[in-house]
């Protein structure tokens, strides 16, 4: 049985990314795929569909963490993903793991 990687550690410098995806991302597992993957690598944050069709996420950890949740993402979730928007944020204080919002 996998184990889950344990959060980043609040030592290490925190970066954070809020990601807006668009295509075929609602009804499809989308957010489940997210989380599923998100528990793989040592991340914090959480993704909730949009009123307007889209998936938004934040997602926080190490850069190099971050960056390879969302290529894990990328491929698994390719042919759903039309577009996205990604932008540098502030860190969370405290946050420690990964959540899907309703």
């Amino acid at each position: 049985m996998p184990t889950t990687p344990p959060p980043a550690s609040e030592d290490a410098p925190a970066f954070r990314l809020r990601i807006r995806f668009s295509g075929r991302v609602q009804g499809v597992g989308f957010r489940a795929t997210t989380h599923a993957v998100a528990s793989d690598h040592r991340v914090t944050g959480w993704v909730r569909n949009e009123p307007d069709g889209t998936v938004l996420a934040e997602v926080q950890g190490e850069a190099d963490e971050v960056h390879a949740m969302l290529s894990e993402l990328r491929l698994r979730m390719s042919r759903n993903i039309m577009s996205e928007q990604a932008d540098p944020i502030g860190a969370v204080p405290g946050e420690s793991r990964f959540e899907i919002r309703r």
